[in-house]
């Protein structure tokens, strides 16, 4: 029998078999019901669901901020079920970097403290610790406001700079949970912008949405219905640049939220 860690390249996700009870009993919710996907690096995954789907569940899981009730998690080979919360707390922030829908920023801190801030709890020296963060921020063209903070800023520069903490530490996995909800479709086409060239870059990204037009932009889509995998398209392969959309000849439904 193959082992989930067998194989020629370690994927950075493993899912095998997982689900999620919520309750007891009657009241009792099946949130997942035997979910198993792999995501290889440099690979960039968008998954769809309305809500009550539970693609926000999967996506707790895979950002290590909740656990699954059976089956099994591997994090770039690690069972993230067997670690401590103390464990846990260090694999999220040097394995994930989280993109949230609302920015998540600290409101009275610079674009760079606030991009920094992962590369505190890192424990990375504070000369190490600047650097980083102005490359962070020099990647998704925000150097000349580093000093700014997110008052000052547009709603599409905030999420840049949310992407630029994400990417300081260098992470495995880019986990990006409706990142383009609170944007117009100007500063959504930035972030998706910045998006495909960090996975040009090597990157692998993991986005959740309900949008179409969003998930053209990945190379693999993957639809969640009642806690299940109901379909998995490849856009483009996992080796190359992501796709253009428009010009690929996919076209997507969007689902409700």
């Amino acid at each position: 029998m193959t082992s989930v860690t067998e194989g020629a390249e370690q994927p950075v996700i493993r899912l095998w078999r997982l689900t999620k009870t919520y309750g007891e009993g009657e009241a009792a919710v099946q949130a997942l019901r035997g979910v198993t996907l792999s995501v290889y690096r440099g690979d960039y995954v968008a998954i769809m669901g309305a809500s009550g789907s539970g693609k926000s569940t999967l996506m707790s899981i895979v950002g290590c901020l909740d656990v699954q009730t059976t089956g099994r998690y591997l994090l770039d080979g690690i069972d993230v079920e067997m670690l401590y919360e103390d464990e846990l707390s260090d694999i999220r922030n040097r394995k994930i970097g989280f993109v949230f829908q609302s920015f998540n920023l600290l409101p009275g801190s610079s674009a760079l403290q606030n991009v920094e801030l992962p590369l505190t709890y890192a424990k990375v020296r504070s000369g190490e610790r600047r650097a980083r963060a102005l490359a962070a921020l020099q990647a998704v063209g925000l150097d000349k406001r580093a000093s700014h903070r997110p008052a000052m800023m547009s709603g599409g520069e905030r999420q840049r700079v949310a992407v630029a903490r994400a990417i300081a530490v260098d992470p495995s996995l880019i986990l990006a949970d409706e990142p383009t909800g609170n944007l117009d479709s100007v500063a959504t086409a930035d972030v998706l912008g910045i998006f495909a060239e960090l996975n040009r870059q090597g990157r692998t990204i993991v986005l959740i949405t309900h949008e179409s037009d969003v998930a053209q932009h990945a190379k693999r889509v993957v639809r969640v219905r009642d806690g299940q995998l109901v379909e998995d398209t490849r856009l483009a392969p996992i080796v190359g640049p992501p796709p253009m959309p428009g010009l690929a000849g996919h076209e997507l439904a969007s689902v409700p939220r």
